[in-house]
């Protein structure tokens, strides 16, 4: 009988763990495919370029994470990265300095593009696909009246290291270590915190916990300490992530979008700043856009106005796959980083194989459908 328990009870630990991490193992099982498919996908120098690849969109979409959690969206984020891309690279050309050129193309196509797009949307109550639709075709004139339709090439010497250049492979292997040995500090701190609230302890969890960073943090030794080292932009964006992650799990401000996006009007009736919380979000994920677009300008070594076409689509893909609820108030930045990883593969792998784009398109856009459903599918359950 005591048997019978125990394997009841690892079945059930396994189906939870399933539950809980299903992005995650199918980002497994996608890459362990592909690999029998392919053998230079599972290559350092491959999964380098899929990671630094990858870190476009994953930008983009931490900010789409708390956009959809408040129960937004933003369209116009695939068009400010080409904005931004064309603002940066003229202005270089006009003698600007490079930091300089960054700050300013940070705060025009970021910062003020966000603020207008979370003014209508808040103080007018304008639904956001709207308001953000509009922006998009803006955006795109603009990138393209400044552009006058042509690209515009680098001429700063620097600007291309922001998104070509790697951090040496030792230092590299040293980031990671550091990095394992602060979760395992992380880990501890909360297991005593539980343990002085009296707060049950999963123990599968933390195993889980410890199997999943071990092994990630592990392969991406492997991936970068073999190759050339962690690549710049791969290391903005985990930062970022880093950085969202905290915001939204230890402080007020996550608290409130996750206030808003369950209900709107209960969180203004208990004293939320919806309108300044909204201002915020917009004029986050619209700076995330534009620092993209710079990356992906000086990965480019240059810049066109076309630039970002369709990134909406991937930046809302990772969202929603990663397990963030379309209807607002349920979501993690953990699950997009995952779920951007999953488009990345998808895209690397189905190039690798030489799927033709518009069939890679047709799979996004199913992809989306199916995830949304088991979104739809979920509520239903849980009302």
């Amino acid at each position: 009988m005591a048997t019978r328990t125990n394997n009841a009870n690892i079945t059930q630990q396994i189906v939870d763990f399933l539950k809980e991490n299903g992005t995650l193992v199918a980002l497994v099982a996608l890459g362990v495919i592909f690999s029998f498919m392919d053998d230079a996908f599972f290559t350092p120098r491959n999964l380098t370029n899929l990671a630094r690849q990858t870190t476009i969109i994953g930008i983009i979409s931490v900010g789409m994470t708390m956009v959809i959690i408040i129960n937004g969206i933003d369209l116009s984020v695939g068009s400010i990265v080409g904005l931004a891309a064309i603002m940066v690279t003229l202005l270089m050309q006009q003698g600007v300095n490079v930091w300089l050129a960054v700050l300013i193309t940070l705060l025009v196509s970021g910062v003020v593009i966000g603020l207008w797009n979370g003014f209508w949307i808040a103080h007018y109550k304008i639904p956001p696909f709207i308001i953000t639709l509009g922006m998009m075709t803006i955006a795109r004139g603009l990138a393209l009246t400044l552009s006058e339709g042509s690209s515009v090439p680098v001429t700063d010497t620097i600007f291309p290291m922001f998104g070509g250049a790697y951090i040496p492979p030792t230092i590299s292997g040293i980031i990671i270590v550091t990095v394992l040995g602060f979760f395992f500090f992380s880990l501890f701190r909360g297991i005593q915190q539980k343990k002085k609230y009296n707060v049950t302890i999963r123990k599968h969890q933390i195993v889980a916990s410890i199997i999943i960073a071990v092994a990630g943090l592990g392969l991406a030794f492997y991936i970068f300490t073999s190759y050339r080292g962690i690549p710049y932009p791969v290391a903005i964006f985990f930062t970022i992530a880093f950085i969202g992650i905290f915001v939204l799990n230890n402080t007020m401000f996550g608290r409130r979008l996750y206030a808003i996006g369950g209900n709107e009007e209960a969180a203004r009736l208990s004293g939320i700043r919806i309108y300044r919380v909204k201002l915020i979000v917009y004029s986050t994920i619209t700076t995330l856009a534009a620092l993209a677009g710079i990356l992906l300008a000086s990965r480019l070594n240059g810049a066109s106005p076309n630039l970002g076409n369709m990134f909406e689509l991937d930046a809302i893909s990772a969202v929603i796959i990663g397990g963030t609820s379309f209807s607002g108030g349920v979501g993690t930045i953990a699950g997009t980083v995952i779920g951007a990883f999953i488009i990345g593969v998808l895209n690397n792998g189905m190039s690798l194989l030489g799927v033709p784009t518009f069939y890679q398109l047709i799979i996004k856009g199913l992809i989306i459908i199916v995830a949304v459903w088991f979104d739809v599918l979920n509520k239903r359950k849980s009302a």
